[in-house]
């Protein structure tokens, strides 16, 4: 397949672009985004990110896995992203998918994501009926902005400690695992 992609495409033909494509990718209403290499202090606070969520499902006991980056989070048929780190539930997904239906999703902020990570990709994740949680982490700072779907509305709380409670799928993960020592 041409490495170049074409100048506006659907998800669908976006995953099947990004199957040759080198590099990192994201669809924003029908554009190809390229990713940015990654930094040492954003892959250390990815990596803090799922092995926290990882122990909160085992302490839980609840029937979810925490990926990495690297899955793909549908919002619609022309923009698909690809967060930092995800949680997903329900039976295991087949081995060779890219998709990741229902995730809780994870943003971890950089200089360069963070007007996209706080602007058009909160925008769409909370636009997902499927999205009951969206956490956006501030690895600098050390705090996380926690958008939990409520009844009526979207509800956000700043935490620097603590612990958040992700229910559903029903596990807490404390504030401070979540960011790699200082």
């Amino acid at each position: 397949m041409d490495p170049q992609p074409k100048p506006r495409m659907t998800v669908d033909e976006f995953l099947v672009w990004c199957e040759t494509a080198p590099g990192r990718h994201e669809l924003v209403r029908g554009e190809v985004v390229a990713m940015a290499p990654e930094r040492v202090r954003h892959a250390e606070a990815k990596l803090a990110v799922v092995d926290a969520l990882r122990h909160g499902l085992r302490a839980a006991g609840v029937p979810c896995r925490a990926m990495p980056d690297g899955m793909t989070v549908r919002i619609d048929s022309h923009t698909a992203f690809e967060p930092d780190a995800l949680v997903y539930c329900g039976p295991r997904l087949d081995p060779d998918a890219v998709e990741v239906p229902a995730p809780v999703v994870v943003e971890v902020l950089s200089p360069g994501t963070r007007r996209t990570d706080t602007g058009i990709k909160l925008a769409a994740y909370v636009r997902l009926p499927s999205v009951a949680h969206d956490l956006v982490m501030d690895a600098q700072e050390r705090l996380v902005l926690h958008h939990r779907r409520g009844a009526e509305a979207i509800e956000t709380r700043i935490a620097r400690e603590g612990r958040l409670h992700l229910d559903p799928p029903g596990f807490a993960v404390a504030v401070e695992d979540l960011f790699p020592e200082p």
